[in-house]
């Protein structure tokens, strides 16, 4: 049996989830009968059933004894906002489950396993581990780390530039390096994190770009002095104004609300916004809001420096331009 492909299926199945399972993980789940797919399934957004109890109670026909489950995330075997999936993965009769990389969350992390096992279930894995953690190494830093998964993606011509002399906007990339960035950046992430100065500069709409329906990601802001005008395009209702205490009951706030905006005041430390209140206001699902689990910083330097020197970077992409 060739569980790497099953396990690579499921991840596609996973990536239709991207941009609404919030904090949670994206789950792609397949059932196979000998080299055949007989069901598929996967974690829609943030509150649904997870991926494995969907395909069972949505499955019409038999489960043989020798069918297998697939997943790329250990099942879950505690109460949230849903049932454990592990219940519903006994009460189906599924004998085998290959799961991909086992789940970080201190309530699961190999208990999942463990039950499934004790009451008779082979289980098998883990498969594609690296592949299947960095597919979800937003979730996975949520979990370890308590904060997002950070990329920094940054621009500069052969010699080093990044702004001309003057520190006006430089157009650095090509068309093939811009699309590259929505496909494999923006579209990757849960959002897209800015300075004020790169949004006076250029103007931008921080949105993905691309010649399909997908799911725009989060736009935030940092704006400590609220200077972002209420006119400003990349204001809607997917962008996250943040600024500072003092600024955040002022008329200038209530403007910038009118245009769909979230604007939430978090207080400065040693010179920078406080780090853990602002991981925790963007990783707590209010609402329409599910959390986010992986940020895109763009810019501009300020801000890379900013995130650099409090070891805030999991990942960093330099494009070079001419």
């Amino acid at each position: 049996m060739n569980h790497d492909s099953f396990i690579r299926e499921c991840l596609k199945l996973a990536e239709q989830g991207r941009g609404r399972t919030g904090i949670n993980p994206m789950v792609g789940s397949v059932l196979v009968r000998g080299e055949t797919v007989i069901a598929t399934s996967y974690y829609n957004k943030y509150g649904d059933f997870h991926s494995e109890r969907v395909l069972l109670e949505n499955i019409e026909q038999e489960i043989y004894s020798d069918d297998m489950l697939y997943i790329n995330l250990e099942p879950c075997c505690h109460q949230g906002v849903t049932p454990p999936c592990t219940d519903i993965i006994l009460e189906r009769g599924i004998k085998n489950v290959v799961f991909g990389m086992v789940d970080p969350d201190p309530r699961i992390s190999g208990n999942g396993i463990r039950r499934l096992r004790w009451k008779g279930v082979q289980v098998i894995g883990s498969v594609l581990r690296s592949e299947c953690e960095y597919f979800n190494r937003g979730f996975v830093s949520l979990r370890t780390k308590g904060r997002p998964w950070i990329t920094l993606k940054r621009a500069h011509t052969k010699s080093g530039e990044f702004s001309k002399p003057d520190g006006s906007p430089l157009k650095i990339t090509s068309k093939e390096q811009d699309l590259w960035s929505h496909a494999f950046l923006r579209a990757k992430h849960d959002a897209i994190l800015v300075g004020i100065g790169t949004v006076l500069a250029d103007d931008p709409e921080l949105t993905v770009r691309l010649n399909k329906k997908i799911m725009q990601l989060w736009k935030i802001i940092l704006d400590p002095q609220l200077r972002i005008p209420a006119s400003a395009p990349v204001l809607d209702n997917r962008a996250i104004v943040i600024t500072t205490p003092e600024f955040f009951a002022s008329k200038d706030a209530e403007k910038i609300r009118r245009t769909g905006a979230r604007v939430f005041g978090v207080p400065i430390e040693h010179g920078n916004f406080s780090w853990s209140d602002l991981w925790k206001i963007l990783t707590t699902p209010t609402e329409s809001f599910f959390g986010i689990a992986s940020i895109l910083v763009e810019g501009g330097a300020k801000t890379w420096e900013t995130f650099k020197k409090a070891g805030m970077v999991d990942e960093e992409v330099v494009l070079v331009g001419e």
